[in-house]
């Protein structure tokens, strides 16, 4: 390995043991589901939930949904809901998933339940969808096989093994882990012709994810699909839901409804058709 790749490894693996020490401290404040709030103010509380209202909320600014992957919650998404939220987006709602959860296609039905409410109190017809490793599965399944796409304008999922992960194979006694393995019967149900489905999805994979094993199986290749991916550099697996840059990538991705623009950020360039840079 060149000597440039081992730093930027080295470098990427001290930040994500940083950013694993303070979700270690925030995890616990997760764990109970979100409280919406009229009166919250999502700046004063690592967890606190931003406004939402109970009529329908500005023009163009759907609802984002935010959620986690395995054995996580949403504590994970605190700087990422602090971003949207300071940059007009008025209704982000972190949602948990049962860690007793042993089937990645009950999720997506709870998620749909869950989607359906939020409709329903903003008044949106479309929901934003952001979803981090299993969470973007989740969101891609219920997208993909339960009709989500009428009620998603965008999925963006970070780190999500699009086509599987071989990573620490002595977990597969967990059937969520066992679903995340290439070929399972659920990767091949997502590989299955999606014809007409209307959402828009945004995939960002990273070069130094030690989870996505091989980190291409992050990027999203679907025929059927209208799929961006968008490449980052020199950051690691916990690093995506929390970096300054790809926040920047998330928020240009909903803002835009579709495919994020060229430049995400400070340090983006275009990289090639279907994929961008980031350092």
């Amino acid at each position: 390995m060149e000597l440039g790749k081992v730093t930027a490894l080295m470098k990427a693996t001290a930040l994500e043991v940083a950013i694993l020490t303070g979700h270690l401290v925030l995890y616990p404040y997760g764990i109970v589901a979100e409280r919406v709030s009229p009166t919250s103010d999502p700046t004063a509380d690592p967890t606190a939930d931003p406004a939402a209202p109970a009529t329908t909320i500005a023009p163009g600014s759907r609802p984002v949904v935010l959620l986690h992957g395995f054995v996580d919650n949403r504590s994970v998404f605190v700087l990422l809901r602090r971003s949207l939220t300071r940059h007009g987006r008025d209704c982000v709602e972190s949602l948990n998933y049962s860690p007793l959860t042993c089937d990645l296609r009950a999720a997506a039905e709870l998620l749909g339940r869950r989607v359906d409410e939020i409709r329903a109190r903003t008044g949106h017809d479309e929901v934003d969808i952001v979803g981090h490793s299993l969470g973007g599965l989740i969101a891609r399944y219920y997208v993909q096989r339960l009709g989500g796409d009428t009620r998603v304008r965008t999925l963006v999922t970070l780190g999500t093994p699009h086509s599987g992960t071989t990573v620490a194979p002595l977990a597969d006694a967990h059937p969520l882990v066992r679903q995340m393995r290439p070929g399972s019967e659920v990767l091949r149900e997502l590989a299955g012709p999606a014809p007409g489905c209307r959402t828009r999805f945004v995939s960002f994979w990273s070069d130094l994810d030690q989870v996505m094993v091989p980190v291409e199986t992050a990027r999203l290749d679907h025929p059927d699909l209208l799929v961006h991916n968008v490449r980052v550099s020199g950051i690691g697996h916990l690093a995506l839901p929390v970096h300054p840059t790809v926040a920047a990538g998330v928020r240009e991705a909903l803002d835009a409804g579709g495919p994020a623009a060229s430049g995400t950020g400070d340090g983006a360039r275009e990289e090639g058709p279907g994929a961008t840079s980031v350092a």
